[in-house]
């Protein structure tokens, strides 16, 4: 889900991005001046806990810096190129990009209104045509240029409009883009189209949408199905389901298509492979308790940016128990080290979070922690995405 809400300029977005309280779907907290002064009282301790980590003054001895056991690359081994070429919108930290590029598809171009799209990708693939900021505004984009040249339209429009989070407004939310992927399919005719989003989108109040804005316009034009995916049956160390609306132009393809099927189980058996803990997978002591992580919240989530990847009260309760600190992520591991939590529990770092959402080491992110959280939250797995690639790569040959 790359585009975090695609309104109608960049400056919009660079509003939102300095603010987030003048956008029109905009709704702020309801808080007393209780809660004001609790939460003023928690920012001003994390400030001086963090100025004396900085200064070196850590309370406690600086933990060791785990090696992390899980590489996600392994999880989707490269295959060789398949002839067959990807287009991707809202492109956002890469995470569908990725999948695809590994599933051996090669890459046409990216877009996302982010500015932190462009940086990201731009430095993991100099040789990728991305498209970001004003340019990758893709209410702007002529998709006619690319009839003819693309095999897949692939992306995950803006989750907010289907989320809890996001108050799940659908087509009265301004971040509803989901019409602007149908618009490219229907001007690029590529042979198959990806769209993922949150499961919300499944729910039934969302029934009326999806025909109105999927089903009808494609009808004679593709064959459309939708599927929910798991993220941890795929190798991924973390909670997060998902749905796919996959597409094809010819009926034999689509008859031919098949949704993933597990590869992994978090409790192994005799045919899938096992899927890590989060303590295993971020190469943490054993404790006698390992389990699959919460999903990660993004850090453009909600009225204020954040450096936690909290998304409920029982989340809070799941990442307690697996003795991690999901608060206040640091910006390298160096830094978690440093900074400790006050119950002792094991900070979470950027380089950990991109471990949890089944992300290559090193893959660039922006500086700041929130934008970098931002495009991780936001993103697909990319060994789900890894996982779909393959399987329309697979239907498509099978339908010539």
């Amino acid at each position: 889900m790359g585009d975090l809400m695609t309104t109608d300029t960049e400056d919009d977005a660079r509003a939102y991005l300095r603010r987030g309280t003048d956008a029109p779907w905009y709704s702020g907290w309801k808080l007393t001046e209780l809660e004001r002064e609790r939460f003023r009282q928690i920012s001003q301790s994390s400030r001086q806990a963090k100025v004396k980590a900085l200064a070196g003054e850590c309370d406690q001895p600086k933990h060791p810096i785990p090696t992390p056991r899980l590489d996600p690359l392994e999880l989707m081994p490269q295959q060789v190129a398949n002839g067959l070429s990807s287009l991707s919108l809202f492109s956002g930290g890469g995470g569908l990009d990725i999948g695809f590029e590994r599933a051996g598809f090669e890459h046409v171009a990216s877009y996302d209104i982010l500015n932190d799209t462009g940086e990201v990708l731009g430095e993991a693939r100099p040789d990728w045509k991305v498209f970001s900021g004003r340019d990758g505004d893709v209410t702007a984009v002529k998709w006619s240029q690319y009839k003819g040249k693309v095999d897949v339209i692939q992306g995950g429009p803006p989750c907010q409009p289907f989320s809890h989070a996001g108050r799940q407004k659908g087509a009265d939310d301004a971040r509803d883009m989901v019409p602007e992927l149908v618009r490219a399919v229907l001007a690029v005719r590529p042979k198959a189209f990806v769209c993922e989003n949150v499961n919300g989108l499944a729910a039934k109040k969302f029934e009326g949408y999806l025909q109105q804005t999927i089903f009808k316009p494609l009808a004679g034009k593709y064959h459309v199905t939708k599927f929910t995916l798991e993220a941890a049956d795929f190798g991924v160390p973390q909670r997060r389901k998902r749905i796919f609306f996959v597409g094809f132009a010819d009926g034999k393809a689509a008859a031919a298509f098949r949704a993933p099927s597990a590869t992994h189980a978090f409790k192994a058996n005799d045919t899938l492979r096992r899927t890590m803990g989060a303590r295993e997978a971020l190469g943490l002591l054993d404790i006698g308790y390992d389990d699959l992580a919460p999903t990660l919240r993004s850090g453009f989530t909600g009225p204020r940016h954040t450096t936690s990847v909290v998304n409920s009260s029982t989340a809070a309760q799941h990442w307690a128990a697996l003795k991690i600190w999901p608060n206040g992520v640091a910006k390298s591991r160096e830094a978690a080290a440093m900074f400790h939590a006050k119950n002792g529990d094991f900070r979470l770092s950027v380089a950990d979070c991109l471990v949890l959402q089944g992300f290559p080491a090193g893959w660039p992110l922006s500086n700041a922690v929130y934008r970098a959280l931002g495009l991780v939250g936001n993103s697909v797995a990319p060994p789900m995405g890894f996982a779909v690639a393959k399987a329309v790569a697979a239907a498509i040959k099978q339908g010539v």
